[in-house]
């Protein structure tokens, strides 16, 4: 009973420590991104929302659920509270989102190994977040068409360029930044990074069982439950929403305080991890 009761704290430990080290290199990834100069062409902007790989490595790795929701409490206390930018309860559409794209992700590679199955899972996984953001944010200009009815062809243009807006960050967020890192680090990083956590590398599936129906059900909840969140937000419903005002004295430069916080966080996490290994392995011999 004992044994039972320390193993299930060590594991919850793990679980805690993998889940800030997420949280702290999702926070990074996209604090680095903003700092990336975008380019304009014309009403189009080509940049990099978000280094999606990142996240998506480690949910495939590691196919734990704390793992996907780690990516978008990362980006939130890390690239909105401690810049002072959170936007309230609307933010909270991208934590739903996102988290069950991640997760899609993990459970849709069976291989790691398996580049077709990596291929869909990084696609699934930034496509499902960006396609529902992107139908909820053509459902926001359509609810509110009435207003814009007095400019002959207006909603019609804003849809265009929601879709053209998708398509621009599906190739460069979602493929370049997202598709082929996760083909190059995933293979490399299977069977290394996780004992160095202390955690076993997940079994390979051979099986070609079909997603789960409680993940599909889930996936169609999340949507329903971002697309509620968005339009209780764009109502003026925010229960919690903060903007500091000290970004106005520091400047732009204070982007790196978040920068210097998320990468010592991260460093500090991952050496406690592997510490923990080491006295884990130890207790483990002397047992």
């Amino acid at each position: 009973m004992a044994n039972s009761l320390t193993q299930t704290q060590v594991n919850q430990s793990k679980t805690l420590m993998l889940f800030i080290l997420a949280m702290s290199l999702s926070g990074l990834e996209n604090l680095v991104a903003e700092i990336i100069p975008e380019f304009q062409i014309g009403p189009i902007e080509l940049g990099i929302s978000s280094f999606i790989f990142i996240p998506l490595v480690l949910v495939i790795l590691f196919d734990n659920i704390w793992v996907a929701l780690a990516a978008p409490i990362g980006e939130i206390v890390f690239a909105d509270l401690i810049l002072g930018e959170f936007g309230g309860l609307g933010e909270f559409e991208e934590v739903i989102l996102l988290t069950m794209g991640l997760y899609l992700a993990g459970r849709l590679v069976k291989d790691v190994a398996s580049r077709k199955q990596l291929i869909i899972a990084a696609l699934v996984g930034f496509g499902f977040t960006e396609l529902a953001g992107t139908m909820i944010d053509i459902g926001k200009v359509w609810i509110g068409i009435e207003q814009l009815e007095a400019v002959p062809g207006l909603p019609e243009s804003i849809v265009a360029l929601e879709g053209i807006d998708f398509l621009v960050e599906f190739v460069i967020t979602g493929i370049i930044f997202g598709v082929l890192p996760t083909l190059y680090f995933v293979p490399r990083l299977y069977g290394k990074l996780e004992p160095m956590l202390g955690i076993k590398p997940r079994e390979i599936d051979d099986s070609r069982n079909p997603l789960p129906i409680a993940v599909t059900i889930g996936a169609v909840i999340a949507v329903i439950l971002g697309t509620t969140v968005a339009f209780i937000s764009e109502m003026g419903i925010n229960i919690i929403e903060w903007e500091a005002d000290f970004l106005d004295k520091f400047g732009d430069n204070f982007i790196w305080v978040p920068i210097g916080i998320a990468a010592l966080v991260a460093v500090i996490t991952f050496i406690l991890a592997k510490n923990g290994k080491t006295k884990e392995a130890k207790a483990s011999q002397e047992g």
